[in-house]
This record gives structure tokens, C-alpha cells and sequence, in this order.
């Protein structure tokens, strides 16, 4: 049997390729195992996450449900705010009409009042100016008679 050139060149080129499939061989083994790694921690990653959106989402809803009831409140807070606006508009006029009763029965007493008071003082003034000049009269001709009786 006689080899020809051609069939070592074949033989040379085949030995060279599975010799760069075995160098090759080992770094995709060692990266496959990297990769069936990552894979294994994303899923534990994936199992750990997701009871906790889990939660998340039931606390979500339950935060959505008190803002429904917080916002009920709030409406019925809101009405409650309106109906004391009204009583106290109402309490505002009546406070206003009770100052003007107040003024016109205050003027209505205050004039006869004034009337009488005025009245009375011009009498004690009257009679306190007659006595005096009564006594000083008394009191003139008291000196009077004094100078005459010395003089």
C-alpha cells in the first residue's frame, strides 16, 4: 500500500484539526459549566423574588384599599366642613342682627335716659347754686355788719 502525498497532507490536516478540537474542548466545558452556574443562581434568584412581589403586590392592594377608604373619609370630612361653612354663616348673621338690636335698643333707652339725667343734674346744679348764693350772701352781710360795728 502506497500512501500518496495528498492522503498524508489529509492525514497531517486531520491529526492538526482534532488536536485544535481537543485544545478548544476545554475552555467550552469550563465556560459551560460558568454558564449552568449563572443559570442556577438566576433561578434561585427567580424563586427568592418571587414571593416577595408576591408580597409587594399584596401590599400594594392593601395601600389602594386604605387610600379608597381614606379618601371616603375625606369626602365625608369634606361634607361635614360645608354644613359647618353654612352654620356658621348663619351664626355670622345672626351675631350681626343681634348688634343691631342691641344699637337700637341702646339708642331707644339711652335718649330718655340721657333726657332724665341731664335733667336731674341741671337741678342739683340749680340747687346747689342757689344755696351757695344763698350762703354767700349770708356770709356778705355777716361782714357787712362786722366792718360796721369795728368802724
Amino acid at each position: 500500500m502506497t500512501v500518496s502525498l495528498g492522503g498524508i497532507a489529509a492525514l497531517v490536516a486531520s491529526g492538526g484539526f482534532f488536536v485544535l478540537v481537543l485544545v478548544l474542548a476545554v475552555p467550552i466545558l469550563r465556560v459551560r459549566h460558568t454558564i449552568d452556574a449563572a443559570t442556577g443562581a438566576l433561578r434561585d434568584a427567580a424563586n427568592q423574588t418571587t414571593p416577595m412581589l408576591e408580597r409587594v403586590n399584596t401590599t400594594i392592594d392593601n395601600v389602594n384599599t386604605a387610600l379608597t377608604q381614606v379618601h371616603t373619609t375625606l369626602d365625608g370630612v369634606n361634607m361635614q366642613l360645608a354644613r359647618i361653612d353654612t352654620i356658621t354663616e348663619n351664626v355670622s348673621h345672626v351675631s350681626a342682627n343681634v348688634a343691631n338690636l342691641s344699637t337700637v335698643v341702646s339708642a331707644a333707652a339711652a335718649n330718655p335716659l340721657v333726657k332724665v339725667a341731664a335733667f336731674g343734674y341741671g337741678m342739683r346744679k340749680a340747687a346747689a347754686n342757689r344755696r351757695n348764693a344763698a350762703d354767700e350772701a349770708e356770709v356778705r352781710e355777716q361782714v357787712k355788719q362786722s366792718r360796721r360795728r369795728r368802724g
